[in-house]
């Protein structure tokens, strides 16, 4: 079992929780996740994981909204709280290397599993421009976290109650039209 170090709100359904996992937190890597069960009979859920100190032993599942019973479960467990299973990391690891100019696209809770990427990226030298959206100002988030780790962020809101009005697909449009991109990283429906 393990234990829930902190719960933070987004908005009414969408949560962030960080979850002591010290093998996991040390061993994960931009891309991968985990599954996560909570109670003996819960069903599996594959969740982001969002970050990693490894020094505190802790690893951040990431940003998830509650869509049914499983991820309502979840959601309603508070800091100090035990989760039945997290297994990880899993999954492929995002290939990064110095590509040169890179744009990472994502939206609505799409935007956690960006933000190792565009963390690993910049970390390898990248000119990393980062378009964020979401259907209204409040459903934007990490808007800090990606600042801090991108030369450039661009934000799309459906209602334009922030940033640009439109989708996140005219953001990396905008981008393409005024310079050479050498890798597009997004995440989101096709």
């Amino acid at each position: 079992m393990n234990k829930i170090i902190s719960k933070e709100h987004f908005s009414e359904k969408v949560f962030k929780l960080v979850i002591e996992a010290p093998l996991i937190a040390k061993s994960r890597k931009a891309g991968h996740f985990v599954i996560v069960r909570v109670g003996e009979k819960g069903e599996r859920m594959p969740l982001t994981i969002a970050g990693a100190d490894p020094d505190k032993r802790y690893h951040h599942t990431g940003r998830y909204r509650k869509f049914g019973l499983s991820s309502t479960r979840l959601c309603e467990l508070n800091e100090g709280d035990y989760i039945t299973d997290v297994v990880g990391p899993l999954g492929k690891a995002t290939h990064i290397e110095n590509f040169g100019t890179v744009v990472c696209a994502g939206g609505g809770v799409g935007v956690a599993p960006m933000l190792p990427i565009v963390q690993a990226l910049k970390a390898a030298g990248n000119r990393v421009i980062t378009v964020l959206a979401g259907r209204t100002k409040e459903l934007i988030i990490l808007e800090k976290e990606m600042r801090e780790s991108s030369d450039e962020v661009i934000i799309m809101t459906d209602d334009g109650s922030y940033g640009h009005k439109g989708l996140v697909t005219e953001g990396v449009e905008e981008v393409i039209k005024r310079e050479t991109v050498n890798k597009c990283f997004a995440i989101g429906p096709a």
